[in-house]
């Protein structure tokens, strides 16, 4: 998919957005031997449908479902942070946070959300997921590659800084990149159904997601019968 990439880091606001906005392509990189890593920023505490389970509950069950998700995309290494779900604001903290993660992974490619509303697909642009994309790219430039950004990371955990090469923004109004993930459809799928306490409730999981990757590969002019997810790419300075 792109040469020289041997690591990818996706940062997500919640446990299943990666597998919403980008499991095929996931599914993809790990196909072709790409380690990824996720850094998930909140527990996904504020999820759910069911009132019987205790929301005390809830973060465990997330977490374990993510990690779940993961392994049906050959995904094993996933890092939550532990912020309070539907509360995410950019701050340092957060930015160290997740700069401290780029410079452990050091990813030459990241995945991130969008910090810029999509007005034709509102979920997309959930606040949690506009904070998470802002604070995301503020981590990738300039915090982890300047030495003397989130001092503590370098002076006393001793991370060196990293330079992310480049950056896929999922969930983006302008897309202009588009991943060919028909192969990739059935384990999209099982990530998706790990998410028990998300989508158990959805009568056509795969009704539907097949008619959205389909729309997406029209959009990229792909071959009929292809599926596609669809990113902003950016290559940085």
């Amino acid at each position: 998919m792109i040469d020289g990439v041997e690591r990818v880091l996706v940062v997500t606001a919640h446990p299943d957005d990666v597998d919403f906005g980008a499991g095929g392509t996931i599914a993809r990189f790990t196909a072709a031997g790409v380690a990824v890593s996720y850094c998930v920023i909140t527990s996904g505490d504020a999820g759910g449908f069911d009132p019987s389970v205790a929301r005390s509950d809830i973060p465990e069950i997330r977490q374990a479902e993510q990690r779940a998700a993961g392994l049906a995309l050959g995904v094993t290494d996933v890092t939550f942070l532990g912020y309070k779900d539907g509360e995410l604001m950019v701050s340092h903290e957060l930015r160290r946070d997740i700069s401290r993660v780029i410079r452990q992974v050091q990813p030459q490619l990241m995945v991130i959300q969008s910090p810029e509303r999509n007005w034709a697909r509102i979920p997309a642009s959930h606040p949690d997921h506009l904070a998470a994309g802002e604070a995301a790219i503020f981590a990738i430039y300039p915090d982890a590659r300047n030495q003397f950004a989130h001092t503590s990371l370098f002076d006393d955990e001793g991370l060196e800084p990293w330079t992310v090469k480049e950056v896929w923004v999922m969930g983006h109004p302008n897309a202009d990149h588009f991943v060919d993930v028909t192969d990739f459809f059935d384990q999209k799928i099982a990530a998706l159904r790990a998410h028990e306490s998300q989508t158990s409730h959805m009568e056509d999981l795969p009704g539907f997601i097949r008619g959205w990757l389909t729309a997406t590969a029209e959009r990229a002019g792909f071959p009929e019968g292809h599926l596609a997810e669809m990113f902003l790419r950016s290559v940085m300075p």
